[in-house]
């Protein structure tokens, strides 16, 4: 990797409210804390349009905030063919949201798009569960899964593309 270039990562889940703001906002922080933070740049979106321009749930803003990770600023958006081209990672949440993706992947960019879980072989949960239907409970155990899958992913940017 050229030292001036930056890495894009965009993480992707249905609504954009839960599950992709969380792991911007903790991806985001760990860079931060590496030193990071000005070569490799974050944003998330969902697969559908439903909460485009709101912010995270409340659920995940507060216990993000519980851990020390602010995701006031993030609002909803849509994933768009054309974040295949801005961003050199596109990682989905799930089976589902990958699929989602893979459908408006242009051709030739689908070495873009992995399943975030596969960043965290060491867990036995290969999809970040939606915690929207349920508890707090939910949102907690979602927040331990994205900070182990984000160590990895991580160490997989950093010995990839990063001399």
């Amino acid at each position: 990797m050229n030292d001036k270039k930056k890495i894009r990562v965009l993480f992707c889940c249905m609504g954009n409210i839960c599950r992709s703001p969380t792991a911007q906002g903790v991806f985001r922080a760990l860079i931060e804390r590496e030193g990071l933070g000005s070569r490799i740049l974050t944003d998330s979106a969902g697969t559908i349009a439903y909460h485009v321009g709101e912010p995270p749930d409340r659920r995940a803003r507060e216990t993000a905030t519980k851990r020390g990770i602010d995701l006031s600023d993030l609002r909803a958006r849509k994933a768009m063919e054309e974040d295949f081209e801005r961003f050199d990672y596109v990682i989905a949440m799930d089976r589902a949201n990958y699929h989602d993706l893979q459908e408006i992947c242009p051709p030739g960019r689908q070495d873009r798009l992995y399943l975030f879980m596969d960043f965290a072989p060491h867990l036995p949960e290969d999809e970040v569960p939606d915690p929207y239907y349920g508890g707090v409970a939910g949102f907690d155990r979602v927040f331990d899964m994205v900070e182990q899958a984000s160590l990895g992913l991580l160490q997989h940017i950093r010995d990839n593309n990063m001399p």
